[in-house]
């Protein structure tokens, strides 16, 4: 690691403990412990339902078959939208315990205060722009994912340690292609979430941050959420593809 390297992994270091502090002193302990909790319960059964979503419908349309270009960004997007349906309240939560706007005491809370004030619709709210920030992605991830590793990754030709640690570059490789592709929902989906009295539908919201912040409005906080998606949806497809090795199933 060369000097600039160095400096810049204690920047991060400096940063991550100062965010820590800022947690502690505001929210107490108990609010981080409160943000991992929503973070647990959003990504776990996230993951699970995706994988299993994904697995199921390889196994009933494509019969065995690899994957084309096409077939892959269908099967992302169909799962991924299965497993945003599903987890979308807890989604709102945990976007609007982050914003810092809200005083959620524990996730059952959160969840009775929304459906009190605002019913059902404010359980979903953005739910439309998550769909079409994390479904795209989940298809575009997938086809880059599936392409880069056919080209790359020939199992005959590369050693078992060297399986991994291939999957895991494709899968950071496809993340920030789709990440980049997929910025501009995110943030609108973001907004809808946290004001969803001023920002009522997709149009609507599109045309206000237009309006407030130019087309730079629709990249804001790219590079931290491609860092963050793109090494999650790596690890994830890693341990994915290990455990359906170990079991003796064709991912």
């Amino acid at each position: 690691m060369n000097t600039q390297e160095l400096s810049n992994s204690k920047k991060i270091l400096v940063e991550i403990l100062k965010c820590s502090r800022r947690v502690y002193a505001e929210k107490s302990l108990s609010g981080a412990f409160f943000n991992e909790d929503v973070s647990i319960v959003r990504c776990v059964p996230g993951v699970g339902i995706y994988f299993g979503t994904l697995y199921s419908s390889k196994q009933y349309f494509l019969r065995g078959h690899p994957p084309t270009a096409l077939e892959s960004v269908i099967l992302g997007v169909g799962s991924r939208s299965v497993a945003g349906v599903c987890m979308s309240p807890i989604t709102v939560v945990k976007t609007r315990f982050e914003s810092g706007r809200y005083g959620y005491e524990s996730i059952y809370a959160a969840l009775r205060s929304i459906y009190l004030s605002e019913g059902y619709r404010g359980l979903f709210s953005g739910l439309t722009a998550t769909l079409l920030r994390d479904a795209p992605f989940s298809g575009i991830y997938l086809m880059f994912y599936n392409q880069t590793k056919n080209i790359v990754l020939r199992e005959d030709q590369l050693g078992a340690v060297f399986v991994p640690v291939v999957n895991f570059s494709c899968g950071v490789l496809a993340g920030i292609l789709a990440s980049l592709v997929t910025q501009p929902a995110d943030v609108i989906k973001t907004h809808m979430q946290l004001s969803p009295m001023k920002f009522r539908w997709i149009g609507q919201a599109v045309a206000l941050i237009f309006k407030e912040y130019g087309l730079r409005g629709f990249f804001q906080g790219s590079v931290p959420r491609a860092l963050r998606r793109t090494l999650m949806a790596a690890m994830a497809w890693t341990v994915y593809e290990e455990m359906m090795a170990k079991m003796g199933l064709k991912s």
